[in-house]
């Protein structure tokens, strides 16, 4: 555990109160003992180095189909912020805005005629090409490193045409890749 806390560079949550960290793991053991004997299961880390710790966690807990990791795409506005959760952020308010044509003004991305506008776009068409190749190549690497949750925004404006009809198409991507993923639009129900 000292070594864990050293490599990681993290201060145990008692160690202000306890004064050291070996006093800490000590107080949190005996905090956590009734927990333990409850437990339906109990991971000797010891001998873990952090990667193999998230490793084991991951097969011990996670679905055998999930591939080690869960991808979340949240598409959202840039003027309510980025999401905090975000691994990796694409701002796509380069492409056309269906906002300033009267009839899609009102509709979202999920809505035919808004995808049909955005993706019409050439810029679009090569941003999904650059942006799944990229997609293709990362999702692996983060595996490997053992990531648990990757988490993918898409940001427009305002999260309810552009960003939307992109977010949809990675989903699809990811999907065909053989990969589960969780789709959210966060800014859709705001006008």
């Amino acid at each position: 555990m000292i070594n864990r806390f050293k490599e990681t560079r993290r201060m145990h949550p008692l160690s202000k109160a306890m004064g050291s960290l070996e006093k800490a793991i000590i107080e949190e053991r005996k905090k956590l003992s009734a927990l333990k004997s409850q437990a339906n299961y109990v991971i000797d880390t010891t001998d873990f180095s952090n990667k193999e710790l998230m490793t084991k966690i991951a097969e011990t807990f996670m679905e055998s189909d999930s591939r080690g990791m869960l991808i979340n795409v949240v598409s959202f506005g840039h003027k309510r912020g980025m999401p905090q959760t975000c691994d990796l952020a694409f701002d796509v308010r380069f492409l056309p805005n269906p906002f300033y044509i009267p009839e899609l003004k009102n509709q979202t991305g999920m809505d035919k005629r808004v995808r049909d506008y955005v993706m019409g776009s050439v810029d679009c068409n090569e941003f999904l090409k650059k942006l799944f190749d990229m997609i293709k190549f990362l999702i692996p690497k983060y595996i490997i490193e053992g990531k648990a949750v990757l988490v993918i925004g898409i940001g427009c404006t305002g999260g309810k045409h552009r960003s939307v009809v992109i977010a949809e198409e990675l989903k699809k991507y990811i999907e065909s890749l053989g990969y589960p993923v969780n789709l959210e639009h966060r800014d859709v129900i705001f006008s």
